[in-house]
Order: C-alpha cells, then structure tokens, then sequence
C-alpha cells in the first residue's frame, strides 16, 4: 500500500469517495431548491423533509406492497412530487405576492410538522433498507475498493444533474420557465398558463429531493431525522453557488463534498465545519454566489 502526503492510499480515495457520494446528494438536493428558488423565488426549507420522505416512501412499498428499489426510483418521485403539488396549491400560492419570508416560515413550519409525524410512528431509530441485488458487492481497484452502488450513486446523480441543467438552459421549456420568473404577464399573453407552471415546477424540485432520498436509503437508513440533518449543509452549498443557478448547484455541491472528504483526512476536526466557513468566506468576496448573477 503506497502512501500520498504520508496517507495511505486507501484511506485517502476512501474519503475521496465519500466525498463524492455525499456530494451527490448535495447537489440534487441543492438543484432542486435552486430550481424552486430560481424559478418560483421560494425558499423551500420543507426540502429536506420531503427527501426523508423519499426514502420513507421507498420503504414503505418494499415492506408492504413489494415494490423493489428499481420501481421505487420512478414511482416515488412521482408520489412525493404531488404531494409538493397539493403544498404549492393550497399554501404557496396563497403568499406569491407578500414577501418570500413568509414563504420560508411555512415552509420551515412544514417541515417540522413532517418530521414529527414520522418520528411519532417511527421512532428515531434508523430502518435498513437493502442495497439491490443487482448493486451488491464491489470491484478492486488495487488501490481502493468501490461498492458497485457507490459507484451507481455517483454516476445516476450526474446524469439527472446535468440533464435538468439541459432541460432548463437549452430547451424551449426552459425558456418559458425562465421568462415566467421574469414577466409572467408577458409570457400569459404568449397563452402559456403560468400557474401550472409554476405549480409543476415546484413538484420537480420536489422530486428531485425524493429521488435523492431513495438513492440514499440502502446508504444512510431511513430515519426521520435525515432531512434535518443535511438540508443546513444543503443551504449552504446553494449560497455558495449562487442562489437560483442550476450549474452552480451542481458544481458545488460535488466540489464541497470533495473538500469535505478530503478534510477528514487532513484536517478531520474541521470536517463538520469546513463548508460554512467557505460560505462566509464566499459572502464576504462575492455575496451572489460563486455562479450567481448579481442584483
């Protein structure tokens, strides 16, 4: 086993794998709060209790109905992604016009209402869910081992990742939900129906977070406290980036889990701290965010 800076080599692409599947879920995470917020100018702290409710989900239909992981990867999103659809229709909506705090407060109030429920039938406890057979076991590098569903992880998440940055920046849907966000009387006059859009919108960013929360149940169990515990380091990766880009959401998300990976080895007292003090850093230098435009 050769060494790197006086690290083994092991424990080194150890870290720099978690890293990646850590960033992984930050960047779908923060992709979908920056669709939400770049397209609706909605700060949706509700985000990482509907990615708990991904995996929630994903566990419910294998233990009672026998729905696999594979169906769960299309069925789910769908599921928790209406369930986004019936909040912007009956609360959202309600505050388009009044000042985005109040759609932060709902939304926060939201999401502590969600992660009470589920704690109060299920425990705080994590409930295993298995890695799928096709996914199980792994491959010698030489250097390091890679479980074949870390590996899945990392790849699934960049596809999905930088075809919603496609979807939105190259095509002509993307255009109409650009310039809704700008002069939706405008595109109202081109006859495109801009509450719809806006409603469907907000159910794709919540899909995102519920196909986040699937992918990560086989990795991190399925506990009502996993959306409380990453949507603070989620938050962060999006101000970092830039509030509302697409690709800076990506970027950032896989470059701070990266770094953060890597301080473990390093510097593993500053693991847990390491991205907030990028993100004041960042604030201080250029507060729209590394990709953001400013005001």
């Amino acid at each position: 086993m050769f060494q790197i800076f006086g690290i083994p080599s092991q424990a080194l692409f150890g870290q720099l794998l978690l890293g990646l599947i850590n960033g992984s879920f930050y960047a779908l995470l923060s992709l979908g709060l920056a669709v939400i917020f770049g397209m609706l100018n909605i700060i949706n702290f509700t985000h990482g209790a509907q990615y708990m409710m991904g995996a929630f989900a994903a566990y419910l239909l294998l233990q009672h109905l026998g729905i696999n992981y594979w169906a769960a990867l299309v069925i789910v999103p769908i599921i928790v992604g209406l369930t986004g659809i019936i909040v912007e229709r009956l609360f959202l909506q309600q505050l388009q016009k009044l000042d985005p705090l109040y759609g932060l407060l709902l939304t926060f109030g939201l999401a502590l209402i969600i992660e009470g429920l589920f704690r109060n039938y299920y425990g705080s406890s994590g409930l295993p869910y298995g890695v799928p057979d096709a996914l199980q076991g792994g491959r010698n590098l030489g250097f390091m081992f890679l479980p074949n569903y870390r590996a899945w992880v990392i790849g699934f998440s960049l596809v999905i990742c930088f075809a919603t940055w496609f979807a939105i920046e190259r095509t002509r849907l993307g255009s109409y939900l650009r310039a809704a966000t700008e002069n939706p009387t405008l595109v109202r006059a081109f006859g495109i129906n801009v509450p719809r859009m806006v409603m469907l919108t907000y159910g794709f960013g919540v899909a995102l977070a519920a196909l986040a929360g699937v992918m990560a149940a086989p990795i991190y169990n399925v506990s009502p406290q996993m959306g409380s515990d990453i949507i603070i380091v989620v938050f962060a990766v999006v101000v970092i980036g830039g509030m509302g880009s697409i690709m800076g959401a990506i970027i950032t998300g896989f470059t701070l889990g990266i770094v953060e990976g890597l301080t473990k080895v390093f510097f593993p007292e500053a693991s847990n701290t390491v991205i907030f003090a990028i993100m004041i850093v960042v604030l201080l230098v250029r507060p729209a965010g590394l990709f953001g435009r400013g005001a």
